[in-house]
Formats: C-alpha cells, structure tokens, sequence
C-alpha cells in the first residue's frame, strides 16, 4: 500500500492488513486496521473524539463488536443509520468498501 493520504483501493487495504500500521489511512480506516489485528482500543481511540458520519459508524461498529449495543445504538443513530443486523465481519467489510476508492 502506498504511504499517502490517497484512500486505497478495498484490494489495497485488505493487503495492508498484514503491514506494521499503514500510514496514511483516515481515521475510521485506521480503526478498521486496528480492529482486523486484534486492537480494539486503539481502534476505537481512532474513531473516539471524531463526529464524521464514517468515524460514527466505525465507532459503533466497534461498540457492537464488544457487545456494548446501547452504546452501539447511540452511535449508529448519530451516524444516521439504523444498527446493523448481520454478521459483524459482513459489517466490517461494508465500512470498509464505503470508506475505500
């Protein structure tokens, strides 16, 4: 993945999984990075103190995923949207290719 704060391709982030932390990535793709290796606290202070509509549906994408569906509902009505209701992996993806080029 190119270290430039063009957005990748979905083909190219997926790829950078396996990097030590890609620069470059926006917030809410950060947190997605975060989250595919095992770090839910960093992502999630990727997404924490941001009000984007991609930030909020990250965050509360994240707050699903620890089981916290209150706080997941908060977020997901501030983003506009209804919480989701498939698989979280089907869910991560979705932010992933909304956020991607």
């Amino acid at each position: 993945m190119t270290h430039s704060s063009e957005t990748p391709s979905l083909e190219e982030f997926l790829l950078a999984l396996t990097e030590e932390r890609p620069d470059g990535l926006s917030s809410p793709l950060r947190a997605l990075w975060f989250d595919a290796n095992n770090d839910w606290r960093s992502a999630h202070h990727c997404v924490d103190a941001r009000s984007d509509v991609a930030s909020m549906r990250a965050h509360a994408y994240l707050h699903r995923k620890a089981g916290d569906l209150t706080n997941a509902a908060y977020w997901y009505r501030r983003a506009g949207l209804r919480p989701y209701q498939g698989a979280l992996s089907d869910e991560w993806l979705e932010i992933a290719k909304m956020l991607c080029s």
